[in-house]
């Protein structure tokens, strides 16, 4: 194992020259990130379909519990129950258009994980750099427990736990735990703990932070950096379930799936449960007692439990939701918590917006109405008058407002069209809108797509690492 560690340290020491100039030091998040043997003891898999072109190319990396689609490639890199998913890169001879420019790709594109410690985060979607419009490059990077790199090409960066970067091209930042950015390009940046900051130079600007002392309830970090909080406590109390789904080497068809929809075999499901046409369920998804309707999706690391979806939900990345009922087109953003009860459900109206890393954790009953969108930390009557707006009122302002912990500048039109038009792109990729076998997406799509397993070295100084290898058809 002695190389497995000689790549750790020397990683760790890579993130920190680059995060010299914010005097940021990786090595207390470092140190118990990951227990070392846990490395050898999780198989890697990747997906074969015709509808992506197969290229892995790894080269002295760990890759334990780690899943790949596409074009991807990985070198001296650490990944830990990490989802590098490229089904929705961009192909060659597509043309790109940026500002008054128009750019043909001459490759397919591909996901390029270089000098990377990354631990059960999800990789997606595609490079929004238009400088490297055929590569999605990540590098000089240690990411913690679920983050979201999603078409954000990243170097030399610190993610902390259920961190999100989003449609953003970062270089030498420090992302704060729970902190979800999409601001085009951020360079030499670090955030608090709890920022929401979403920015579209000359359009607008959003940003909320949580009250520090409320958002610790939530997700926090021991005196040794190990996260903890109640967003934790929800996924552990259910992990056990996906033991039986990696251990098995064939699971029982689940006949009751319909075929225009996809349960991924790495998904777990629990009864009772009612899945409707053209659902989505992505691997690591976990749903029990409940109901997806007609074009929803749970997207992965979502947990879903005790709630209903009507229909044409998205889920996005580790969305978690549980006793609460979501009418048709909700959209609930990357890692936010819709938590109700038995006694206190939470009622979501139609085509309304749950902003990324919201957390609404009832404490009485909750009811947003139609078309409203709602942000930040909700657990009364009183904090949702302070965290929601309608989405007719949020589009008519111009200038700037502010409610409670959130302050908008800019045009509101716009950041409501935003929302509006990748929540459209988000189910028409997910093939929510397939009928008469037009308009698929990654729900039939997926159905085609079978798995393949890479094993690490077990024993001697390579041990947890896995064979440099090229895998193309």
């Amino acid at each position: 194992m002695s190389e497995l560690i000689k790549l750790y340290q020397r990683i760790v020491q890579r993130v920190n020259i680059n995060l010299r100039e914010l005097n940021f030091d990786v090595n207390p998040y470092a140190e118990h990130l990951i227990a070392m043997e846990q490395m050898r003891s999780f198989y890697a898999f990747y997906g074969i379909t015709t509808d992506h072109p197969l290229d892995l190319h790894f080269e002295h990396s760990a890759l334990a519990g780690s899943y790949f689609l596409g074009k991807c490639k990985v070198k001296n890199s650490i990944l830990y129950k990490t989802d590098v998913r490229g089904d929705e890169l961009k192909r060659k001879d597509e043309v790109r258009k940026f500002q008054n420019f128009t750019l043909t790709l001459k490759n397919d594109e591909i996901i390029d994980i270089e000098d990377c410690i990354l631990i059960k985060t999800l990789i997606h979607n595609f490079s929004h750099d238009p400088e490297t419009p055929e590569r999605f490059f990540i590098g000089d990077t240690l990411s913690m427990d679920y983050a979201n790199i999603h078409g954000a090409p990243t170097n030399g960066c610190f993610l902390g736990p259920f961190a999100t970067v989003d449609l953003t091209r970062m270089r030498d930042c420090a992302i704060g735990a729970y902190s979800y950015i999409q601001a085009r390009e951020i360079s030499h940046t670090q955030t608090d703990p709890g920022t929401v900051w979403i920015y579209s130079p000359g359009d607008f600007n959003f940003l909320y932070k949580y009250p520090q002392e409320a958002l610790a309830e939530y997700i926090r970090l021991s005196t040794d950096m190990v996260p903890l909080g109640k967003l934790i406590d929800f996924i552990e109390e259910r992990e056990e379930n996906f033991g039986r789904v990696f251990d098995a080497a064939n699971l029982d068809t689940v006949d009751s799936i319909p075929d225009t929809s996809s349960l991924d075999r790495y998904a777990v499901i629990l009864p009772t449960f009612s899945i409707g046409e053209n659902v989505l369920i992505s691997q690591r998804a976990y749903i029990e007692n409940s109901s997806l309707g007609k074009g929803a999706n749970a997207q992965e690391n979502c947990i879903i439990v005790d709630s209903i979806l009507d229909g044409y939900n998205v889920s996005a990345h580790g969305a978690k939701i549980y006793h609460a009922h979501l009418q048709q087109g909700v959209f609930t953003g990357f890692n936010s918590f819709i938590c109700g009860s038995a006694d206190n459900p939470v009622t979501i109206g139609k085509d309304s917006i749950v902003m990324p890393h919201t957390i609404i954790d009832a404490e009485e009953k909750l009811e947003i109405p139609d078309e409203h969108i709602v942000w930040g930390l909700v657990r009364n009557r009183r904090e949702l008058a302070t965290n929601c707006i309608s989405l007719e009122k949020l589009a008519d302002i111009r200038g700037g407002i502010s409610l409670g912990n959130m302050h908008f500048e800019g045009n509101g039109k716009l950041l409501v069209q935003a929302f509006k038009d990748r929540i459209h792109h988000i189910l028409e990729v997910n093939g929510a809108f397939f009928s008469d076998n037009k308009n698929d997406g990654h729900a039939q799509r997926n159905q085609k797509l079978s798995l393949n397993t890479i094993q690490p070295f077990q024993f001697g100084e390579m041990e947890g690492m896995y064979p440099s290898i090229r895998i193309r058809p």
